[in-house]
């Protein structure tokens, strides 16, 4: 069986790691000795791919040539070639939730999809299959310095990852060639390569100030077992702000058009970021910046840098304590603070948390390695050679249960860490229902007949009553052995019945491949489908009360409103048999415009009623 490797694929660099006996160690690239790989890749029009350094190189700068003239070279983006930073960001998210900002950053295929496309050269590319170009450089340099096979691997995410984005980030995995073992939450990650898990018990604060992204992560570990009691942070801050600062610092006083050319902002950048990581060691340093027609000389000392940067990091002090607070801790409250990522090695920075939480921070470990170092250690967990930690599995695949029209409702989503609990409520959908069927579902696809029946169980009696009207809260409750109990509980009578089933029991990972393939394959359609049956199911609900109210107040209706009803009526049941999904919303909107003057008069005549009946003495 194939080592597991570790891996910390970060917002501005990236890592790979191993476990050698009882130590875990960063694998450098052979060549260059360099450990860490910058999350930059840059692809040519021709779709030529680049990453790291040399992606870097192709960025739009400015150069000087050999007769000392200043030019722009790299690629500007879009049709040209285009360098994409910080990739992470766009991890799970639809065209629609992307930055105004970044959209002027770079061309984009489609903003309005469900998935961000960059449009680069004549080709669309996804931001798992650019990470996908990351994982694989990180493969082949540890294939190439080790001389062996690198096939499978833990992936470290941020905490507040959501499942979109964990999927995402297995997909970039897959792309690479790897099979993506386990997903790890970075704070755990970096709580782990510090040995933390030897606690008895304790809370440790993970400070996470990358170059793009900001994150504070409270945990509690007990008998080796690590829980998230808060996270919070902010995706647009970190490393990347302190240098634009000094980007804005150094180029004040020159003209406007110079500071909005890419050409010269990213030359700033790389001398403001060289900057900054001398000043972690000097008390005062020289900028050079060369552009056409000048030199820009400055003298930037460690004091200057801090005063620039503190509102920077006062926000992540903000940050951390909300979580404190999240977590029920005070300021002094936690046992250890782990610092991670290249920012935190500003003395500032280290000061100021170690003010905040009333004790120093762990700092020991390379801030830039700690992540990956403890993915390593969790790929020795899965491989046997750590046994002195539990390691909270996940669901593989998603469990719900089947609701109105054979639809997939789900309450606990794949990839989710166990134990976990899941409430959530549901109603009738006929009147004077008796009993309530609870089909449970094990599956990605949005129709129940398409996904994997685990159980079935019958609550009742229920008092009858009209559709809509009882409360049935529905909970799905995993232990960490992966057991699954199911409960149903009417609200109104407290009866209540409950299942245990093992969800993943009689699947192999052949099967739940599979099962994810055909969620990819056909999720278009599965989700058309889904759309239908809500929209039939509406057009059921709106006929039956509409319906019903003519029954008992079908006097408050002229004649040519009955007439209209009829008509709109006929039309709506007829489209409801047919596949025309948005013929069926529009009338069954139409419907429900059209019934709003006759469903006030009912209320009207309804309150005058009930007020009819009710004394002086009562209404007081």
């Amino acid at each position: 069986m194939s080592r597991i490797f570790g891996i910390d694929l970060g917002t501005t660099n990236s890592l790979i790691a191993v476990m050698e006996g009882d130590k875990a160690r960063v694998i450098a690239d052979p060549d260059t000795h360099d450990a860490l790989l910058p999350s930059v890749v840059a692809i040519a029009p021709d779709g030529r791919v680049y990453v790291g350094k040399e992606a870097i190189a192709l960025e739009p700068r400015l150069s000087r040539e050999e007769q000392g003239r200043v030019s722009a070279v790299g690629f500007p983006g879009g049709e040209a070639g285009a360098v994409i930073r910080s990739v992470k960001r766009y991890m799970g998210l639809g065209g629609d939730e992307v930055a105004e900002q970044e959209r002027r950053r770079y061309a984009f295929a489609d903003v309005s999809g469900p998935v961000v496309r960059f449009k680069i050269g004549k080709r669309v590319y996804t931001a798992p299959q650019i990470s996908a170009e990351i994982l694989r450089a990180l493969k082949l340099r540890a294939e190439k310095a080790l001389g062996e096979k690198v096939e499978r691997v833990v992936i470290t995410v941020p905490a507040y990852f959501n499942d979109g984005q964990r999927q995402a980030t297995k997909d970039a995995g897959r792309l690479a060639g790897l099979e993506v073992v386990r997903l790890v939450n970075e704070p755990t990650a970096a709580s782990l390569a510090y040995g933390l898990n030897q606690l008895a018990e304790g809370k440790v604060a993970v400070y996470d100030l990358g170059g793009g992204t900001f994150d504070i992560s409270i945990l509690n570990i007990k008998g080796g077992v690590f829980e998230v009691l808060a996270t919070n942070g902010d995706t647009h801050l970190g490393g990347d702000d302190i240098d634009q600062a000094l980007v804005d610092w150094l180029l004040e006083g020159t003209a406007e058009t110079l500071k909005a050319d890419r050409h010269v902002w990213n030359s700033a950048r790389h001398v403001a970021e060289e900057a900054k990581k001398r000043l972690s060691a000097v008390e005062e340093t020289e900028l050079v910046l060369e552009l056409p027609g000048g030199v820009v000389r400055k003298t930037l000392s460690r004091a200057e840098l801090e005063r620039l940067a503190e509102p920077l990091v006062n926000r992540t002090l903000e940050r951390c304590a909300m979580a404190l607070r999240d977590a029920g801790l005070a300021r002094g409250g936690v046992e250890a603070v782990v610092l991670v990522g290249g920012a935190t090695r500003m003395p500032l920075v280290r000061r100021r948390v170690a003010e905040l939480f009333g004790r120093e921070p762990l700092c020991s470990l390379d801030p830039d390695h700690v992540v990956a170092l403890g993915a390593a250690v969790q790929a020795g967990v899965l491989m046997g050679t750590q046994r002195d930690m539990l390691l909270l599995d996940v669901v593989p695949l998603s469990l719900g249960i089947e609701t109105v029209g054979g639809v997939m409702e789900r309450l606990i989503h794949r990839n989710t860490t166990i134990p976990t609990s899941v409430t959530e409520k549901f109603t009738t959908a006929v009147d004077n229902q008796t009993h309530v069927d609870i089909h449970v579902l094990q599956g990605e696809r949005e129709m129940a007949k398409d996904c994997r029946s685990l159980a079935r169980f019958k609550l009742g009696p229920l008092a009858p009553s009209p559709a809509g009207f009882p409360r049935i809260a529905v909970t799905f409750l995993i232990d960490a052995n992966g057991i699954l109990n199911v409960s149903a509980r009417d609200e109104r009578t407290g009866r209540e019945h409950s299942v245990d089933v093992k969800p993943s029991y009689g699947l192999t990972d052949e099967e739940i491949e599979r099962m994810l393939e055909e969620a990819i394959d056909l999720g278009e359609m599965d989700v058309e489908e889904r759309l239908l049956i809500v929209a039939r199911n509406d057009a059921h609900q709106i006929l039956s009360a509409l319906a019903k109210q003519l029954g008992e107040w079908g006097h408050l209706a002229s004649a040519e409103e009955r007439a209209a009803f009829e008509q709109a009526s006929a039309r709506l049941e007829a489209a409801s048999q047919g596949t025309d999904r948005e013929l069926i919303s529009r009338l069954v909107e139409e419907l429900n415009e059209m019934t709003t003057p006759f469903a006030e008069r009912i209320m009207d005549a309804a309150i005058k009623q009930a007020l009819e009946k009710k004394s002086i003495e009562e209404l007081s």
